[in-house]
């Protein structure tokens, strides 16, 4: 019985589709893990294939699961390759000493810096690949949208009763108060938790998708949303999806202060990659204008290289946006003091 098979009987390891994975060094081949699941990712790795004659084994899961099983499998890992979709988990993952760092000119060059791990020397452990805006939803029949223009306000006592959420220990909204005590700094952070405790229609529940329909049907005023939700029902084919969006307006928060807070999907190479060289490569390849493409359509997102455009009219009818620059390695390393605020003010 070879460790992984063994890991798995033991209940180590989550259970994911069965693939067959080298861990040999001198094979032609990547090995890798990814919480990504679009129907555009396929041609993505095609692609890779045809151009470099590397073959892709894949394992496919969600980012706990991934993460389960690389401390699972330990240095007997055979992982060359993580795609996780939350700067949040990704910092995770380079504090648990899951990934390597990488010194690439080509992936300094095209990722701004912001959207990758700092570089301490040895190079960045991560790489931002696509990136996503927290945008604020509200009904435009019971919601002013001049109230409605920054984060701050959804904690202004004139939205009492009417804001809806996700689960605040969510990694999407970990990442977003993360950045905002970036911002404002712990004690506002603090107070402006308290507010939207102070002004939830409900307790948190569901994912985003649920908040905007919520939205929609006048069950709250105003909640918070990652861009490519938003699209994905604006490009829906479903009469009711688009009702819902008759129903709400969308805004890209603080434009006139520091920005709209950004998220990420991104990459890192594993920390006992059999295949280094290829990985390296792989993740060149993804900073690359045609893979750019193909990683940020799959699931409606933005381009993290300068210049690159996509073919994607939802996210032109958004309209463009001013976002925020601050290190997402900064906001992921505020997510444990997010954690204590929320247990200090009763968010769930």
């Amino acid at each position: 019985m070879n460790r992984l098979a063994g890991l798995a009987r033991l209940g180590l390891i989550a259970a994911l589709p069965a693939v067959t994975l080298s861990g040999h060094a001198q094979d032609n081949v990547l090995n890798l893990y990814s919480a990504r699941h679009y129907q555009t990712d396929q041609a993505l790795y095609d692609n890779f294939t045809k151009s470099t004659g590397i073959r892709i084994n894949r394992v496919d899961s969600d980012d706990a699961g991934l993460v389960a099983r690389l401390r699972s499998e330990g240095s007997a890992s055979p992982a060359d390759v993580i795609l996780l979709v939350d700067a949040a988990r990704l910092w995770r993952g380079d504090v648990d000493g899951l990934f390597q760092p990488v010194r690439s000119p080509v992936l300094e060059k095209r990722i701004p810096a912001h959207l990758r791990d700092k570089d301490e020397g040895k190079g960045s452990q991560w790489f931002g690949f696509s990136t996503r805006a927290r945008v604020i939803v509200y009904n435009k029949q019971t919601v002013n949208k001049a109230d409605v223009q920054t984060y701050e306000q959804l904690a202004d006592p004139k939205l009492k009763g009417k804001f809806c959420s996700r689960s605040g220990a969510h990694p999407y909204n970990l990442s977003l108060i993360g950045a905002l005590m970036e911002h404002m700094g712990p004690a506002a952070t603090e107070n402006w938790l308290k507010g939207l405790v102070a002004n939830q229609a409900r307790d948190p529940k569901g994912g985003d998708t649920d908040q905007i329909k919520a939205v929609a049907s006048g069950e709250c005023g105003a909640a918070l949303s990652n861009s490519y939700y938003v699209a994905r029902l604006m490009r829906s084919s479903k009469p009711e999806d688009r009702a819902v969006m008759e129903k709400v307006g969308v805004i890209f928060p603080n434009q006139q202060s520091w920005g709209t807070h950004i998220n990420i999907a991104g990459g890192a190479v594993a920390r006992n990659a059999p295949h280094r060289e290829a990985a390296v490569k792989f993740l060149e390849y993804l900073a690359s204008d045609e893979a750019q493409g193909y990683f940020a359509n799959g699931n409606n997102e933005y381009a993290v290289v300068p210049g690159v455009k996509l073919q994607n009219p939802a996210l032109d009818a958004l309209g463009s946006f001013k976002g925020e620059v601050i290190p997402l390695a900064v906001v992921g390393a505020n997510t444990g003091k997010v954690q204590q605020l929320l247990d200090k003010v009763g968010m769930k």
